[in-house]
């Protein structure tokens, strides 16, 4: 039998954060993700992206902050199963899940912590004909290597964070960057909205407001797309790469069969632990919700040290839990 202490549906960052903390407590860990390598979204859409909310990091990149804390895990031999989806769980026992894969592989625990950020997810697209066409020919819904573009013109879509930050950043990179939004106000934070200002005033990026893209033309390839922009004709944008970023469309797949209790294509969470409404099973990051809730890294891991505490306990009632400081004794000594 494939046993383990926790099984944590997810290896992105809040997953394998957790891994840490429940080590700290003995207790071993067992992760599965859909994806073929650690880091989620950090690693599969944004490697390369500069991350500014982790304490202590002024700034890191995504692929950078999934190497550190793969290191930061190893002492605790927590086990993988990658490629494959978690499909269906069952309680055999008392305190005991069977969680089944989509290949067939089964695991036991007496812990499930759902850790598997907006899910499923694919890029939410324009309502353009032919876009389809460009795909991987001049499209672009995510961003993993920045350099692509080096020297490239390049036109972003959209009013939040992602195109933002991505504008920013390609300004240093890019020949031209044009950022498209179809209101004059932005969604994102407003540091970087104030810097996309500076960056339009000074002339080294094109903002286009009160308009979307409608068109694309290129023969095979894309080379223009076609603006429609509030008070005149519409008019093309010659470009190398046109990149929506629209966000993404989460979708639970099978998790929202389970039989656990949803709002809003989110799992609802007691706050005092981030239990669901099943005994034995716990959501954190992205994925739950709960008054208040606010999808960032540093309020997943939070979740999840706090989830370990009530898992452990759950797991041994008999046991009483000595809390210590990793300063105290250091990770190996616990």
């Amino acid at each position: 039998m494939n046993k383990t202490d926790i099984i944590i549906v997810g290896a992105g960052p809040v997953g394998l954060f957790t891994v840490f903390e429940a080590g700290l407590l003995k207790l071993h860990c067992h992760l599965i993700d859909s994806l073929p390598l650690p880091g989620g979204q950090l690693t599969e859409i944004y490697p390369k992206k500069p991350i500014y909310d982790i304490p202590g990091y002024p700034s890191v990149l995504a692929g950078e902050l999934v190497d550190n804390l793969m290191k930061q895990i190893e002492p605790f031999k927590p086990e993988f199963t990658l490629g494959e989806r978690a499909e269906k769980i069952e309680q055999v026992e008392d305190k005991l899940f069977k969680l089944t894969t989509s290949k067939g592989t089964e695991i036991f625990a007496p812990v499930i912590a759902i850790a598997g950020g907006l899910g499923c997810f694919e890029p939410r697209k324009p309502p353009i004909a032919n876009i389809e066409h460009f795909e991987d020919r001049g499209v672009d819904y995510i961003i993993k290597d920045p350099q692509k573009y080096q020297g490239k013109k390049v036109l972003v879509a959209g009013g939040g964070d992602s195109a933002l930050d991505w504008t920013i950043i390609l300004a240093d990179i890019a020949e031209e960057v044009t950022l498209l939004h179809r209101r004059t106000s932005f969604r994102g934070a407003l540091d970087s909205v104030e810097k996309v200002h500076e960056l339009a005033t000074s002339g080294r990026i094109n903002l286009i407001t009160n308009a979307q893209a409608i068109g694309l033309n290129g023969n095979g390839v894309l080379n223009e797309v076609v603006v429609e922009e509030e008070g005149k004709e519409n008019y093309a944008v010659p470009v190398d790469h046109f990149v929506p970023l629209f966000g993404l469309a989460p979708k639970l797949g099978p998790i929202g069969e389970w039989n656990l209790e949803i709002e809003d294509n989110a799992i609802k969470v007691n706050t005092f632990d981030y239990s669901t409404n099943i005994p034995g099973i716990y959501a954190i990051g992205d994925i739950n919700t709960y008054p208040g809730k606010l999808k960032l890294i540093l309020c997943g891991f939070h979740e999840g040290t706090m989830m370990v505490q009530s898992a452990f306990r759950y797991i041994h009632p008999d046991q009483k839990l000595s809390f210590k400081y990793t300063t105290v004794a250091g990770v190996n000594g616990f």
